[in-house]
């Protein structure tokens, strides 16, 4: 008997189905350039907005819909090498004022323009701060923000909601923990990337393990509900030997989820990395050992592979929703709120916003001087938004999306599913995609059938490999654009 929800997994909680194989020949088989998902399509398909378009985007959005708010803040007080964004390294405490006032002024730009059902405010079910360094805000700048917010928004309870948080562990202030916690945040990240000195050192981000460790315990007696580390293997000075060491610190410390990601050297578009020596780091048969060790290691501890670089504990809202078929994945990465339009603001924030049979991913200007003379200029102007770049999803698109993200999120593409949703006989609309699998059918990577394709447990490292198959826009012009997989 097939479940109601075809996502759904009947594997239980934790057990060798679900669990990542680690498969060093096929990733050296299959390992090559390609995305992240974060949207489909990606954000190289921006192209100009027209002028008005965002205005009658977010006029026209569904006033049902939940919002999902995300604020970038794109300073940090410390340059890290491994960095691949574009930051603004700065000790100017005056900076972080400045800024606050821009995106006050945006979201009453944005604001102004919802509708909403009985004049209420727009309900949010999710909000996420990141850049940078959200923290970089003063304890009092965050409270001016969340209150403004609070005037402008129908904010969900703390056991509703999901309000989230990016922390450089270094930067927190002796009372900034307990600031965000009684405001209403109750999850937090923490980069830590790892704690063996040499590394830190080479990546010119230092701290002790009993930072780390005091932050999460504080914030477990603060009452978060969950919190995420960030890893990073493949940087300088690492070895296998030094990042199990680490691996098996960070479990000991117990957090909710794990983020662990592939540093990948590519000092001729960051600027930053051009303080790693080359030499300094990994072979890439080192690197797949530590993802091998990493994986193992994480999975023992209890750890559920959620997919992409991402690992989280059975019992978090995370690993609970992929069971249940409820997983999404958008501009945040993985997440639980795949029922709402997502706002950004700030400097190259991105928002996600459906709009009747439509959907539109619009971003503001990715420089911060630009992006302040925009929203200087709607003071002035009304018929002037801070979105410069849009991408207006087709029906086609949705339907790849939808294939795209039900493989990353759940392994799996039901047939008679697509077949209801979209009116079309998938087998035959994808017939082209399905003979390129086959390859990965033989080396046991999937399992395609009438009902559907399964990502096996050989194939889920690589199940951004298998959703490539699908994407229409991934030609010779974008390759060079993405890192490798693994």
């Amino acid at each position: 008997m097939q479940p109601d929800n075809p996502y759904a997994s009947t594997r239980g909680s934790i057990t060798s189905k679900q669990l990542p194989a680690f498969d060093e020949a096929m990733i050296q088989k299959y390992n090559r350039s390609g995305p992240r998902y974060t949207s489909y399509p990606t954000a190289l398909e921006f192209t100009p907005i027209p002028v008005d378009l965002e205005t009658k985007i977010l006029k026209n959005r569904e006033a049902r819909a939940p919002l999902s708010l995300y604020f970038h803040i794109p300073f940090c007080r410390h340059l890290c090498y491994y960095c691949a964004c574009n930051k603004i390294i700065t000790k100017k405490n005056s900076d972080s004022g400045d800024y606050l006032e821009y995106l006050i002024a945006e979201i009453k730009l944005k604001r102004r323009l919802l509708t909403t059902e009985g004049g209420k405010n727009p309900v949010v079910k999710q909000l996420h701060l990141g850049g940078g360094t959200p923290t970089f805000l003063r304890d009092e700048e965050m409270v001016q923000l969340w209150e403004f917010l609070q005037t402008q928004f129908e904010f969900l309870s703390d056991d509703e909601g999901d309000y989230s948080i990016e922390i450089d562990p270094r930067e927190l202030s002796g009372n900034t923990l307990k600031v965000l916690r009684d405001l209403g945040f109750n999850r937090i990240s923490l980069g830590v990337q790892d704690l063996e000195e040499s590394v830190q050192i080479a990546v010119n981000r230092v701290h002790s393990a009993e930072l780390i460790e005091n932050v999460l315990t504080e914030a477990r007696e603060l009452g978060f509900h969950s919190i995420n580390i960030d890893l990073i293997y493949g940087l300088p000075h690492q070895t296998p030997e030094t990042l199990e060491q680490t691996v098996r610190r960070i479990i000991e410390m117990a957090p909710d989820r794990l983020s662990v990601f592939n540093y990948a050297h590519l000092p001729e578009r960051f600027k930053a990395q051009r303080q790693i020596k080359e030499a300094d780091l990994p072979s890439p048969a080192a690197k797949l050992t530590m993802l091998g060790n990493t994986i193992n290691t994480l999975t023992e501890a209890g750890y559920q592979y959620i997919g992409i670089d991402h690992f989280a504990k059975p019992d978090d809202e995370l690993a609970v929703a992929q069971r249940e078929g409820k997983l999404h994945r958008n501009f945040q990465g993985y997440t639980i709120m795949g029922d709402c339009d997502l706002l950004g603001f700030g400097v190259s924030s991105i928002s996600q916003i459906a709009n009747a049979n439509s959907r539109y991913i619009l971003q503001n200007d990715t420089d911060l001087q630009a992006y302040q003379a925009t929203i200087d200029a709607a003071q002035h102007n009304l018929a002037i938004m801070p979105a410069v770049k849009v991408i207006k999803t087709s029906i086609k698109d949705r339907l790849r999306e939808y294939v795209i993200m039900n493989l990353l999120c759940h392994d799996y593409i039901d047939f008679k599913d697509i077949n209801q949703k979209f009116g079309i006989d998938a087998i035959t609309y994808f017939i082209d995609e399905i003979a390129q699998l086959g390859a990965m059918q033989e080396d046991r990577l999937i399992d395609m059938d009438a009902a559907g394709i399964r990502v096996l447990p050989k194939g889920r490292l690589l199940g951004r490999n298998v959703a490539m198959v699908f994407d229409e826009y991934l030609d010779k012009k974008h390759k060079n654009r993405f890192s490798k997989v693994i």
